[in-house]
């Protein structure tokens, strides 16, 4: 979530304004393991300790690395910030961030006059487009969540900014046989978010009591991995019922193909919480410079003189500041 660009650190994108239901279709899930076959795991993260922005901590657990691997993905942080640490003024352009806060709550400005909070268990898509500058800065004593960073495609780029968002309340849930599912984009359980993904993506927080078993379908072309949040010892096991467990604070990438990803609990007296998070590759050239991702390094280059003469998207860069 780090950049340096002249005076700017870089986040993501933290407030939203409007839904747009989601009209691409999900695969439906099931609890039942009869006749489904799961992705494989193919490569293991463990999210360290890093400094980001003014003063936060962030656990990187998607980086450039990982980026082939989990096109259209560009970046995964659990990000824990206090007053008066936080993430001022900074830009982006390319891209889209989705902004779920566990804990706590953030604040979020905008060179556009956007300003807003969200708490805990809601969420932000952020479409930065052809350019933002925004802030986002802790509202309580302890704020915690997760940042995830999607890419565009080349045609969707420049588009105008844009925000979608949930709250908590608004997220559709279920929950079967142990299992309970918010689901932020796609569907499961029977049940689809209306979130718009320019991008078609998966975005599922689910729990799972000790004991409890789930097999989620994937569309066979898209790539997909697991963060977890919360396992007690041995309880996390993805892929095989007889895998190795996964502890908290990694990230578990599933190869293509098969149905989709199963998943077990086998902690005997904690339940195990974790994002499963997927998309549809874009197949496009990635040029990455901080917040700023593009196709080719010559739109790279213009995207740094637009910021830094304030054009094409970026007017308000000389003027704005937060307040």
């Amino acid at each position: 979530m780090r950049a340096t660009i002249s005076r700017a650190n870089f986040l993501g994108g933290l407030f939203s304004f409007r839904f747009i239901r989601n009209v691409k279709s999900m695969s439906s899930s099931s609890s039942s393991s009869q006749n489904f076959v799961s992705r494989s795991v193919i490569k293991k993260v463990f999210a360290k300790l890093q400094k980001e922005g003014d003063g936060a901590v962030v656990r990187r657990g998607i980086s450039r690395s990982e980026q082939k691997l989990l096109d259209p993905f560009l970046m995964l942080d659990e990000f824990s910030v206090s007053p008066p640490a936080g993430f001022p003024d900074h830009p982006h352009r390319g891209f889209e961030t989705v902004t779920y806060v566990l804990e706590g709550g953030i604040t979020h400005q905008d060179f556009k006059g956007h300003k807003g909070t969200i708490y805990a268990g809601d969420v932000q898509w952020m479409t930065a487009g052809r350019g933002i500058i925004h802030s986002e800065m802790p509202e309580e004593e302890i704020n915690k969540g997760l940042q995830l960073w999607i890419n565009l495609s080349s045609n969707e780029k420049m588009i105008e900014p844009n925000y979608q968002e949930l709250s908590s309340s608004d997220i559709p849930k279920a929950e079967q046989n142990g299992v309970q599912v918010k689901v932020i984009a796609g569907e499961s359980m029977g049940i689809q978010s209306p979130v718009y993904t320019r991008t078609p993506t998966m975005f599922l927080d689910f729990t799972l009591d000790p004991g409890a078993q789930f097999h989620q379908n994937v569309p066979e072309s898209w790539n997909a991995f697991a963060y977890v949040l919360e396992s007690g010892e041995g309880g996390a096991v993805f892929g095989s019922s007889n895998a190795s467990p996964v502890s908290a604070h990694n990230v578990v990438v599933f190869g293509q193909g098969n149905d989709g990803v199963s998943v077990w609990n086998k902690s005997p007296s904690k339940k195990l919480r974790f994002v499963l998070i997927a998309g549809e590759p874009i197949g496009e050239p990635v040029v990455q410079y901080g917040p700023f991702v593009m196709n080719t390094q010559a739109e790279i280059d213009m995207t740094i003189e637009d910021y830094h003469y304030g054009k094409n998207g970026f007017e308000m860069a000389k003027y704005w500041r937060s307040q």
